[in-house]
């Protein structure tokens, strides 16, 4: 059975092997080295992981099937100029194995949950471009594009 709970100390050290994972699998696509560079979380992991489960601003979750965990998510609270709150997925991921049963649904579900309860007038979440599959998966939970990002390299090919 496909569920989400909120992450304890406890599971630290699988939210790592979860991040570390998804750092592998997206740095080298269209858009990952920069992304890794200027959005995902700054290394050591541990340390990281461990800031976002004592802060009361984020919510770290672990999406698990029949209880063993194969994919995580984070959401941070992101105050706005005009005092607002927006809740920001920092971070979602599940195992490729266990990809399209349920395990990421839960995760979101949970995090959007949270977000409202937070006060939160919405929730922002980012898809590398190409990455399909996370476009698709996020426009099933009404997330749609209201910004996008355009760059110029000047390293050389």
């Amino acid at each position: 059975m496909e569920a989400a709970r909120r992450a304890t100390g406890a599971d630290r050290d699988v939210v790592v092997a979860l991040v570390e994972t998804a750092v592998a699998e997206l740095a080298p696509t269209r858009g990952g080295a920069l992304w890794r560079a200027r959005n995902f979380r700054a290394p050591p992991y541990a340390a990281s992981i461990d800031a976002a489960l004592a802060a009361d601003d984020h919510l770290v979750v672990v999406g698990s099937i029949d209880g063993a965990v194969f994919g995580y998510g984070i959401a941070a609270i992101e105050p706005l100029r005009d005092g607002r709150r927006l809740a920001v997925v920092e971070d979602i991921y599940v195992e490729p194995a266990a990809r399209g049963v349920g395990v990421g649904a839960a995760v979101m579900d949970l995090l959007l949950a949270w977000s409202q309860e937070q006060g939160c007038i919405g929730i922002d979440a980012m898809a590398l471009p190409g990455n399909r599959d996370t476009k698709n998966f996020f426009e099933r939970y009404g997330l749609t594009a209201r910004a996008i990002i355009v760059h110029r390299s000047f390293a050389q090919p």
